[in-house]
């Protein structure tokens, strides 16, 4: 009586007939010759021979039955994970990727047991691995099969929003012209400025997709430091978001030095979002509280504080994850993008974010940040033999509802 890879080298290709008669009903398949649709199956039948034949301990087995990494196809190279690549490029889903597996299991369980006259222990501990051996199949065939995907998907996105960028920028650029226009009737302006909104909301978006793309490729937000006080870029920010929210009561509280080498336009883009997160989660009847601490260290603290609901805590830990927006949200970032684009901005200067929410305190987002540029300069190591560290002004006004107040400085500027 054969051993179980011993029957899968001498039945090879009965077992890959068989294998291939449902693979080609499969959707996807009908445009695939046969070399195709065998693409990868016969070298997945050798590499399960091979890890039968192989001797383990049970530590090896229950270390490969959890999925350990290495034993979890990491490599590029192995016929299943090429097999879950080839699947991904031909259209197939995942459902049916999986279902050929299934299918490979059957055809060679059920012709097996044709020839087989009895079952003992020997033959089931073969048909334990085999189960096994398949399933270190799947796993590499679906996690290449994934990543392949995703891959695809934000190149996608990525294109489309550099794509769209363009004629955006006419549009806006068109509008504006027409505004300065003297010939315009009162309607005729009120339809043009709403255009430009638009104009600029998509823009907006536009970027919050190549954002989102570029981190889900790895390259991360791209900066582009420059020396800034962070006290005049949160009033500058905060006088933005009191324009664009009519009544809301905006607090800023600043002290100590706040200068440092940061990206303004990605610090802007990041603080406008967690201000517009607190506006919208905050109680209508509090303010919306804004503090930036400098001391003699390296770091920076911003923080945003609103009143209203806590935040329940099984939802903290998904607070930055993309798409996880409520389908209640109706602020300019449906696509639930505006703190997951706060985590990478922060995370690209080297910064940290902690979250607090409680009934009694409210919720605080408190963001840390290294004074150190992308190009890894300190701010006192920009111009050696100056004092760099800049005063943050004090008491200046802000529109809209909008407050203002620097501390003393602990440091005696």
């Amino acid at each position: 009586m054969p051993r179980l890879s011993q029957f899968i080298r001498e039945h090879r290709e009965e077992i890959l007939a068989a294998w291939q008669n449902f693979a080609r009903e499969r959707p996807g398949a009908a445009s695939m010759d046969v070399a195709a649709l065998r693409d990868h199956a016969g070298a997945m039948l050798d590499t399960v021979a091979h890890d039968l034949e192989t001797p383990q301990t049970e530590e090896q087995r229950a270390e490969k039955a959890h999925g350990a990494q290495k034993y979890a196809g990491d490599a590029e190279t192995t016929a299943a994970s090429q097999h879950g690549l080839g699947r991904a490029e031909s259209g197939f889903s995942v459902e049916s990727m999986i279902a050929e597996f299934r299918a490979l299991r059957a055809s060679v369980i059920s012709l097996w047991r044709e020839r087989q006259i009895r079952a003992g222990p020997d033959e089931l501990e073969e048909l334990t691995r085999f189960n096994e051996a398949i399933d270190q199949a799947i796993t590499e065939s679906v996690a290449r099969y994934t990543r392949e995907v995703e891959s695809t998907r934000d190149r996608f996105f990525a294109v489309l929003g550099h794509d769209l960028k363009t004629p955006l920028s006419a549009i806006i650029t068109s509008t504006q012209f027409l505004l300065e226009s003297t010939q315009l009737t009162e309607a005729q302006r009120r339809l043009i400025a709403g255009m430009e909104r638009s104009g600029h909301r998509m823009t907006e978006l536009v970027r919050d997709i190549l954002d989102l793309a570029l981190t889900r490729l790895g390259t991360g937000i791209p900066l582009k430091c420059t020396e800034i006080d962070m006290g005049v870029l949160i009033r500058e920010v905060v006088a933005e978001a009191a324009a664009s929210w009519p009544g809301s009561r905006l607090e800023v509280e600043t002290s100590g030095p706040l200068g440092g080498l940061w990206d303004r336009a990605r610090l802007a883009e990041a603080l406008g979002n967690l201000i517009g997160n607190a506006l919208q989660h905050g109680s209508p009847n509090a303010p919306i509280r804004l503090t930036a601490r400098g001391n003699g260290s390296s770091m920076v603290t911003v923080s945003v504080t609103n009143e209203g609901p806590p935040i329940p805590p099984e939802q903290l830990g998904g607070l930055f994850k993309p798409m996880k927006g409520s389908t209640k949200d109706r602020d300019r970032r449906h696509l639930g993008l505006g703190l997951y684009i706060v985590d990478k901005i922060v995370d690209a200067h080297g910064g940290s974010i902690d979250v607090r929410s409680s009934e009694a305190e409210g919720t605080t987002f408190a963001v840390s940040l290294p004074r150190r540029s992308c190009a890894g300069r300190s701010w006192e190591q920009r111009k050696p033999g100056r004092k760099q560290t800049p005063r943050s002004p004090k008491n200046r006004q802000v529109p809209n509802g909008a407050k203002s107040h620097s501390a003393p400085s602990s440091e005696g500027r």
